[in-house]
């Protein structure tokens, strides 16, 4: 068990961006399943993690748990939910490092899920069809993994993927196909708030891939806040400390003085040396010769 788990921290501190996306994901969605067992197995209900992380449609709760638009985007419930999610941010996520940089994805991920969260929060707050729905809260990472699919299909339109019994078709028509599907089941009660995130989060890709074909990356404040953070956690190295002496500068006189001192003791110890012996040396005689031989 050791051994997995020293393998599993080496494959993430060795990888890129997107595997450390899939491994937060993936991770996150194990710990929450696990915390579920426990307070299912002991009838603990008084506790509900995703009320904690996942965003809110509710303006007045928002404002209280204000991180959510960030932390929804890296939380899961179903098994499929997160398969399907990681899948298509692995393969798109490789497509888009072709042409970008780890930098880049990690900027577009969290801007497709704030742009996600921010067209669900404003359709649910001002929208009638969305206003009789009622309160409610929405997790996945759908949203920030369709920035990616649409930044690469729509920067890179000519890139092409061979898809079972359909062959060979270009990337853009996959993304136009998805976009398509997500406005079409917006009046689907299942997921309506997963529907608007997948829209939100396709726009800001889009946008991403247009705006940087005109040389403007629109990602540069999330990248700068993204290096920030990054910083708050790398160790920092330690300080090499000066020693400073007090000592007053000698003058010519004094110093060629004192020189003239230490020699005259080294000649007096060479001497005794030399008549009774290195026995008969004090330890202090010993110690200033041996200082004397290394300079």
């Amino acid at each position: 068990m050791a051994d997995i788990i020293d393998r599993i921290k080496y494959q993430y501190k060795t990888g890129d961006i997107l595997i450390r996306l899939i491994f937060i994901n993936v991770g996150i969605f194990l710990i929450i399943k696990i915390l579920g067992i426990f307070f299912t197995l002991f009838k603990i209900e008084t506790f509900n993690l995703l009320q904690f992380i996942a965003v809110p449609s509710q303006p007045e709760i928002l404002l209280r748990r204000f991180w959510t638009p960030f932390t929804y985007m890296f939380v899961h419930e179903g098994f499929w939910h997160i398969l399907f999610n990681m899948l298509w941010l692995y393969w798109f996520g490789k497509i888009f490092l072709e042409y970008f940089s780890g930098r880049h994805l990690g900027s577009v991920y969290l801007l497709g899920g704030l742009s996600g969260a921010l067209l669900y929060i404003l359709a649910f707050n001002l929208i009638p069809y969305y206003l009789d729905l009622g309160n409610s809260w929405m997790i996945g990472a759908s949203a920030a993994v369709m920035a990616i699919v649409m930044a690469a299909a729509f920067y890179r339109p000519e890139v092409q993927l061979h898809l079972f019994l359909l062959g060979r078709i270009k990337i853009v028509y996959i993304a136009i196909f998805v976009f398509v599907l997500d406005f079409i089941s917006l009046d689907d009660l299942s997921n309506p708030g997963g529907h608007l995130a997948h829209i939100g989060g396709a726009i800001a890709g889009y946008l991403f891939a247009v705006r940087y074909r005109r040389g403007k990356d629109i990602t540069k404040g999330i990248g700068k806040m993204m290096d920030h953070i990054a910083n708050l956690f790398k160790k920092k190295p330690k300080r090499t400390k000066l020693k400073v002496s007090h000592r007053r500068a000698e003058s010519d006189m004094d110093y060629n003085y004192r020189k003239h001192q230490e020699q005259e003791e080294i000649d007096r110890i060479l001497d005794k040396l030399k008549h009774s012996g290195y026995s008969s040396l004090s330890a202090d005689e010993k110690k200033k010769l041996f200082d004397a031989s290394k300079k």
